[in-house]
């Protein structure tokens, strides 16, 4: 699909002044000092002082600056470019030296000419890429030897369900491109936003190959039955920081892990 990039880049731009006013990234208590990263990708983090880390699909740059201020050395990269003059200018507001750089994920190898101890990604990331082989081939060129690919993402489960849970509208596999318009954004459901957009269903299965053909070794996977942000609807907060949808419970898969490393 051609014009995917183009159809992508107009939707999260006009998402980013939404997002930077809306509870759901508190930017000014982050501003302050608060950490956006969660329990999960912390514990798989680990110690990262001194570390160099890419973060590929960095939206305005949360993440990326909680990583700076955690003492890593951090690139952003990201295809909105609104998206990277809002990074730039929260970076700044934040006193970190966070890079951060516009690119597709495809075409960050002819702008970005070094290599990476850690190369991080989460949550929402890889429906927007039609390739995970070529997303994996990305993540084995940035990674130095023995660096790692640490991946926290919504399970592939939850993208088969319209968006009120009440039925499955789409397949588990990945049966080529989803083109939807959509109305509002996770962050505020309600928001004056109404966007084409276009996406694809990855199976678990597809992301664990690519990574696997890549000679990227499987260090650790797992699945967990909540997500740390309210992001659908329907939702309640099960314990803090947890938030299940509501008629399933601890049912289904809603994140899953990993850790790949590039022996």
């Amino acid at each position: 699909m051609e014009n995917y990039l183009d159809i992508n880049r107009k939707l999260w731009n006009a998402k980013v002044d939404s997002h930077l006013k809306s509870d759901f990234y508190f930017v000014d208590e982050f501003i302050k000092g608060r950490n956006s990263l969660n329990s999960i990708e912390l514990d798989l983090l680990g110690d990262i002082k001194g570390k160099e880390i890419l973060h590929l699909q960095c939206h305005f740059g949360q993440d990326s600056i909680s990583l700076s201020r955690l003492g890593a050395k951090v690139t952003g990269i990201d295809l909105s470019d609104k998206a990277i003059e809002a990074a730039n200018d929260l970076a700044k507001k934040c006193g970190t030296d966070t890079q951060f750089i516009i690119s597709d994920v495809y075409d960050l190898p002819s702008v970005l000419h070094q290599k990476f101890d850690i190369v991080y990604t989460s949550y929402g990331a890889i429906g927007w890429l039609p390739d995970l082989q070529k997303w994996a081939e990305v993540i084995n060129h940035f990674l130095k030897p023995g660096g790692k690919l640490i991946f926290v993402e919504f399970h592939p489960v939850v993208w088969m369900y319209n968006n009120d849970f009440t039925f499955v509208q789409y397949s588990y596999f990945n049966e080529g491109a989803i083109t939807e318009t959509n109305e509002g954004t996770y962050a505020d459901h309600n928001a004056d936003l109404k966007n084409e957009e276009v996406g694809w269903n990855h199976p678990t299965a597809e992301v664990l190959t690519s990574l696997l053909n890549e000679n990227l070794e499987l260090k650790s996977f797992q699945e967990y039955n909540y997500s740390p942000y309210p992001c659908f609807r329907d939702m309640a907060e099960t314990e803090t920081g947890k938030y299940q949808i509501k008629k399933f419970g601890n049912k289904l898969p809603l994140l899953f892990s990993l850790v790949a490393e590039k022996k």
